[in-house]
């Protein structure tokens, strides 16, 4: 059967709805994803300066943690803004470049988060079973290769995806109801093939994020096990208490995402705007609380912050 040409009636410019069936509550929508990325953009900043200004943070827990911020500052950079632009002044038009570009960052960063909480996973394992090898197995030039490795996945995985998209043919409609840009999403807007796009999609997640949850599991089998066998209770408490902040981190990473997944799936009774709403919990809320919770559950880092926004007593009353 041969092949109709209709790249001539492709699509290069695409119009982002927003939240569908929610345009008329866009104005109010937008004054909480303001609020979010405004705190997440100031604390993450805030504490990717800490960490690379006190060399007494110069250590892996707190460099990795220093790759986590930046990752959520790049992710809530790539979505909110653009989210903001259709709420505020109904500047939802992309072109098909911008929307793919736009895509990319977005997966290719939730990627690379993924993989920094891994390392991170890992970096509790080797403090907590090997607490005297600890700056001997992760010097840092092992940080900056894990660093490099982690990016080097996300990027290399998502990179094929410009060309399994460049490729189509968008000749349906160029209304996208969504606040942004993602793979399948736009794929679906083709008149052609897209199963190796589906199927491509699906490696990525399975090679990436869905092994990555797998091994941070076993990682913290393994730490538990490990912790059940220090016979002092508060060793034991220490121990935990290392772990406290990046198991919040985690669920919080991982637990919107796999919701998002499993009513993308199952949910199709659901209303459209519910799914755009899960969709942008899962990239709004993981920056905007991570570095508070960083902050109350650390007390190295907690001390920095109490030093920056330390109330000065008025004058007089020294």
């Amino acid at each position: 059967m041969p092949t109709l040409n209709l790249t001539s009636d492709s699509h290069t410019i695409f119009h982002l709805l927003g939240i569908p069936g929610l345009e008329d509550q866009h104005m109010w929508i937008s004054i909480p994803f303001f609020i979010s990325y405004a705190i997440a953009l100031v604390g993450n900043s805030l504490l990717i300066f800490i960490i690379l200004t006190k060399r007494s943070l110069h250590e892996p827990m707190y460099l990795f943690l220093c790759m986590l911020a930046g990752a959520d500052v790049v992710l809530s950079t790539s979505t909110v803004p653009q989210a903001l632009a259709i709420f505020w002044f109904h500047a939802g038009e992309i072109s098909l470049d911008r929307c793919i570009t736009q895509l990319f960052f977005i997966h290719s960063t939730f990627i690379s988060e993924s993989g920094i909480l891994l390392v991170m996973a890992f970096d509790r394992y080797i403090a907590i079973c090997y607490p005297l090898r600890y700056t001997t197995i992760l010097t840092n030039s092992l940080i900056g290769k894990i660093g490099s490795a982690i990016f080097l996945r996300s990027y290399g995985t998502i990179f094929p995806i410009i060309f399994l998209l460049k490729r189509l043919t968008f000749c349906r409609n160029n209304n996208l109801p969504h606040t942004g840009c993602e793979h399948i999403g736009l794929a679906k807007f083709s008149c052609d093939d897209i199963r190796v796009n589906i199927w491509y999609g699906f490696f990525v997640l399975m090679s990436t994020v869905t092994l990555d949850v797998i091994l941070i599991f076993i990682s913290y089998m393994l730490i538990l096990r490990a912790v059940f066998h220090i016979p002092s209770q508060d060793a034991r408490h220490k121990a935990l208490n290392t772990c406290g902040s990046h198991v919040c981190v985690i669920i919080l990473f991982y637990g919107p995402g796999i919701f998002s997944v499993l009513t993308e799936r199952f949910g199709h009774h659901i209303a459209p705007h519910i799914h755009v709403l899960l969709a942008n919990i899962c990239i709004l809320v993981p920056p905007m609380l991570n570095p508070i919770i960083y902050g109350v559950k650390t007390k190295q880092i907690r001390d920095q912050y109490y030093q920056i926004f330390v109330i000065f007593p008025p004058c007089g009353t020294l």
